[in-house]
């Protein structure tokens, strides 16, 4: 399962992304939870089923406007931090 850490202000599926894996099984978990079908949000989010299938699966190949457009209709974003959480120029 995904390694996505663990807020203990908010539940799965939110927490720091480390791969590809992780934004599949944060979909996947945020889709789940909300009690829709693969297919419903595909058509929703205007991908195919296939493709959230890849996605919901961690292939690294995918599209990241289309993953965009999945996480938007699941009401979530992505957002970059520098790594540590320090400022940008290593402070």
């Amino acid at each position: 399962m995904a390694r996505l850490s663990q807020d203990s202000s908010k539940s799965f599926p939110y927490g720091k992304i480390l791969d590809v894996k992780d934004v599949g099984a944060a979909i996947r978990a945020k889709r789940v939870a909300i009690g829709m079908r693969q297919e419903q949000l595909a058509a929703l989010a205007g991908v195919g089923a296939r493709f959230l299938s890849e996605v919901e699966n961690g292939k690294a190949s995918a599209e990241i406007g289309k993953v965009l457009q999945v996480l938007k209709r699941l009401g979530l974003e992505v957002s970059i931090t520098p790594r540590g959480g320090g400022a940008a120029n290593g402070g």
